[in-house]
């Protein structure tokens, strides 16, 4: 039973600390979809999706009246396009022409975005696979609520460093088409090692084949309340400060609990995981940046920020687990830039560079997050940046991931401005020394060690 105190605890995470469900995500699988003929396809999906997904928005808005609960988004993921159009699809124009379709599902039913335009290429690439993502910079030009992902290496696989090489010129392509817009098509893009099946949040979600024919997905994000744990935690040692945070992460998840049972009673699908991730919003007091300032850092970056983040993660994770028996997706901390005003504010300072980044990574849910660089930037060093990132995903058994935005037009000491829960970035400087005859030589690399194990 919930007694009157938790009622009125959680009240006020709500309404004085950013406490929100940032996504009730419906997973949706278009493998019965599949048809020889590309215009039937494309029907198909239109019909599935806006048939499964007909009632989402209301359940959510019907949810929020209820428990006072705000829930910022709604969305949907589907199976990678990259399996669903390899019958059919013969060019790019073929998988772009689904990419509309998605786009029109999406604005059909009122979501805020729809992901799964991707592809699962580990350990190599299907000729339509490769299609798919040659199609991305069009795709994400000529929709608007469309999301895309390609997984590109794993522990159990190595990494495909063959499509980390066509990625790196896909980003640049995508930043090229986008560039009236400050080459937003790439925040719509995210590149994967180890790519979670069920994942709610954009631009990473796609429904795995191994889930069921629909599934409800709920992200949870509190960093706000959070922070405020650990304010009270202040000259406690890190024994006591765990204990706040892990429990603080529990009650986080339990609201999410509530709101997947209530979402997937009402829609008659599956409930599937809950992941308590705390993503932080360009709105103040909802940053995870000001989470680790809290453990006494001046600024994020500075020496301990990596052990901070380490403490922050882990005890999220462990407090989820005892809320819920479903915990998945990316569960832990997200560290993008432009969404966080205490990144943000680090980055200008002086205090975070793309280098410390990349080490907070080691121990964060998921990787290098909304980060605008110059568009002078070579597409051979972006892949150099992606190949860095999924090396540490590959040999640490987790998940890493890119969302890097070359801006084309502008260069460090600039800003970009996004909008909405994207928020804005300064143009972080990147090491400008060359890894071209490195990402040239192509293959893949092969699979760690400690891979090994049935």
């Amino acid at each position: 039973m919930i007694n009157l105190f938790e009622v009125n605890e959680t009240n006020k995470m709500i309404e004085q600390e950013n406490l929100d469900v940032r996504t009730i995500t419906i997973g949706i699988s278009l493998l019965d979809c599949i048809d020889a003929n590309i215009d039937t396809l494309c029907q198909n999906i239109y019909h599935k999706i806006t048939s499964v997904a007909e009632h989402l928005v209301e359940t959510g808005e019907n949810i929020e009246k209820k428990y006072g609960i705000p829930i910022v988004n709604k969305r949907i993921s589907v199976t990678p396009i990259g399996l669903i159009g390899a019958s059919v699809c013969q060019s790019t124009d073929d998988f772009v022409k689904i990419a509309k379709t998605l786009d029109r599902c999406a604005k059909k039913v009122g979501v805020n975005f729809i992901g799964g335009y991707s592809a699962i290429v580990s350990k190599g690439m299907t000729p339509a696979e490769k299609l798919l993502i040659q199609s991305i910079p069009q795709a994400m030009k000529e929709t608007e609520l469309v999301c895309s992902s390609v997984n590109v290496g794993s522990t159990k696989t190595g990494i495909n460093m063959d499509a980390v090489k066509l990625i790196g010129e896909i980003i640049k392509e995508t930043a090229e088409l986008t560039k009236k817009q400050d080459s937003i098509g790439c925040a719509k893009f995210v590149v994967f090692c180890n790519a979670p099946d069920d994942n709610p949040f954009m631009a990473g979600a796609f429904h795995g084949v191994s889930e069921a024919d629909a599934i409800i997905n709920v992200g949870v994000s509190g960093p706000g309340v959070v922070r405020k744990a650990i304010q009270t935690a202040k000259g406690k040692d890190f024994g006591e400060l765990c204990e706040i945070v892990k429990k603080t992460a529990f009650k986080i998840t339990r609201v999410g609990q509530l709101v997947a049972r209530e979402a997937s009673a009402a829609l008659n699908i599956p409930f599937g995981i809950i992941d308590l991730s705390l993503a932080p919003t360009p709105a103040v007091g909802d940053s995870i940046a000001d989470c680790l300032t809290e453990m006494g850092l001046e600024r994020v970056g500075a020496p301990g920020t990596t052990a901070a983040l380490a403490i922050l993660n882990d005890q999220v994770k462990k407090g989820g687990v005892m809320a819920s028996s479903y915990v998945g997706g990316l569960s832990g901390a997200f560290i993008p830039v432009s969404e966080d005003q205490g990144m943000i504010d680090a980055v200008e300072a002086g205090a975070l560079t793309l280098e410390k980044l990349e080490a907070m990574t080691c121990v964060c849910s998921v990787g290098l997050d909304m980060i605008a660089i110059p568009g002078k930037t070579s597409a051979k060093t972006i892949s150099g940046i992606i190949a860095d990132e999924m090396a540490i995903g590959m040999i640490n058994q987790k998940t890493t991931a890119v969302r890097i935005i070359p801006v084309i037009g502008k260069d460090v000491g600039e800003k970009v401005e996004f909008g909405g829960l994207l928020g804005y970035a300064p143009i972080m400087p990147v090491n400008p020394f060359s890894c071209d005859e490195f990402i040239d030589r192509g293959g893949r690399i092969p699979a760690p060690i400690h891979s090994f194990k049935n």
